[in-house]
């Protein structure tokens, strides 16, 4: 099969790339990944988590949207906007609302997802802070967590990166193209954690795997020796994974794909 991108996904691409502007320079001088920030928040959760992050259903509407293969989406308006409503805890300092805010409307500039204040929906996001970053998969129809702990989880691309968890996706590592692009050193893996590399029977939106998603695992996730990696990219090795900044140019190409809705970006039209 072949997978080399087709000029008018390498022109999408491009156009979504400049229309970043100065969102790439967030949080550029951290290094550390999304992965090991999350999961040293989510040590010592009471929760059930799935992948480290992805909250399990304990309802039965829940556990209906968890076995659709994750893609229990938000329903489309009139106006062909995909409205997410939310409510905000209010633990939260000015600063740490602002920095969400910020998050959720960076949605609005790439993607057809309008993230909105709460009225009266049935379904919607409660964003709190109960020790640890994680959430639901898609829409669960009714009031679901999206934990953003105050102490540790208020980043740009860590709020993103649940946001998407929300939106109906799963880390980028368990597509299940993975092993073309990826190896699984379970050697390395951490008994407890072997779930969590288990490929999911997803649908991957004939959109190329992408090293660089917001989404995917560092290369020493749940790793028994810090020292080794669980995830080797290939065939190039040295391929870096696991970014922490922003949602990739790819990352948006997938929301707006999964949401069938029309991509405009910097004069770019495509149906996605």
């Amino acid at each position: 099969m072949d997978h080399r991108p087709t000029l008018g996904l390498v022109l999408l691409l491009l156009g979504l790339s400049l229309a970043r502007g100065n969102d790439a320079q967030i949080d550029k001088t951290d290094n550390s990944s999304i992965t090991s920030m999350i999961l040293n928040s989510n040590n010592g959760t009471n929760e059930l988590l799935l992948e480290g992050d992805i909250l399990l259903p304990k309802t039965r509407n829940a556990m209906k949207c968890y076995k659709n293969n994750g893609r229990c989406v938000w329903m489309k308006s009139a106006d062909h906007l995909v409205y997410v409503p939310y409510v905000i805890s209010n633990e939260y300092s000015s600063d740490q609302v602002e920095t969400i805010n910020k998050a959720m409307k960076s949605f609005s500039g790439k993607t057809c997802i309008r993230f909105i204040p709460r009225t009266q929906q049935t379904a919607y996001l409660q964003i709190e802070s109960r020790g640890g970053c994680f959430s639901s998969m898609g829409r669960v129809g009714e009031k679901q967590i999206l934990s953003l702990a105050a102490f540790s989880c208020i980043q740009h691309g860590i709020i993103q990166h649940e946001l998407l968890h929300a939106l109906g996706f799963y880390h980028e590592h368990t597509r299940s193209d993975r092993d073309q692009y990826v190896r699984i050193n379970w050697n390395y893996v951490a008994d407890y954690a072997t779930d969590n590399f288990q490929m999911q029977d997803n649908n991957n939106l004939n959109i190329p795997y992408d090293y660089s998603s917001v989404m995917h695992y560092d290369k020493k996730a749940f790793s028994n020796d810090l020292s080794k990696e669980t995830i080797t990219p290939i065939p190039d090795e040295s391929v870096k994974i696991g970014q922490r900044r922003e949602m990739s140019d790819i990352d948006i190409l997938r929301v707006n794909k999964l949401y069938k809705l029309m991509c405009k970006e910097r004069h770019i039209h495509q149906i996605c």
